[in-house]
């Protein structure tokens, strides 16, 4: 008997477009801090944890605290600015049309996550948040993955550290060269492009 088909996919870029709403809170952020942060930059390589980016721009002392402001600020700022990307609800529909499973894998914390998948009505089987590389491999494991889908190179890391199909959509700040590079399996334009994807592997 073939196991079932759970497909894992990442949220910021690959199923939301988060750069309005993480710019906001970015550019609240500088006017609090009178940092001056570059929103533009921060948008455009979105995909590793906020800590991460903070660490750019303020001592590493103070990252911890701002990362808590960040996710204070981040529901009243964020959430209504976010909008779905392409393909999102029909790729999600593809994976139960063909009787599987759906699995968020991000790193944005849980909670964050669960209030961007109720606003855009993106439904999904579990969720798993404040994750990164191994961390999310980890979780695939776990759930007993079949692929992952991401924009990201250590997306299709995370992906082959858990030993599923790694799946890159191009939505995001990687190149589908730099996602072939990190070792994807496959690299899709966007999500629109994934029904057909499962298709070839069902």
């Amino acid at each position: 008997m073939d196991a079932p088909l759970v497909v894992g996919f990442d949220l910021d870029m690959t199923l939301i477009d988060s750069r309005p709403g993480i710019g906001a809170v970015y550019h609240a952020l500088a006017a609090e801090t009178g940092v001056a942060i570059d929103v533009d930059l921060v948008t455009s390589r979105l995909g590793p944890p906020v800590e991460s980016e903070l660490a750019h721009w303020f001592p590493a002392a103070d990252v911890p605290a701002l990362a808590d402001r960040y996710r204070a600020l981040y529901p009243d700022l964020a959430v209504e600015a976010t909008g779905t990307m392409p393909g999102a609800h029909a790729a999600l529909e593809a994976v139960r049309a063909r009787g599987g499973r759906t699995v968020l894998v991000t790193a944005k914390n849980a909670p964050a996550a669960q209030r961007h998948l109720d606003h855009l009505g993106l439904v999904v089987d579990a969720v798993h948040g404040s994750l990164w590389r191994d961390g999310k491999a980890g979780a695939l494991r776990e759930e007993h993955a079949t692929a992952y889908v991401g924009d990201h190179v250590h997306d299709v890391e995370a992906a082959r550290g858990a030993g599923v199909t790694a799946v890159g959509v191009t939505t995001g700040p990687c190149s589908g060269m730099d996602l072939q590079a990190a070792g994807a399996d496959v690299v899709l334009h966007s999500l629109l492009d994934l029904p057909d994807f499962l298709d070839s592997i069902g």
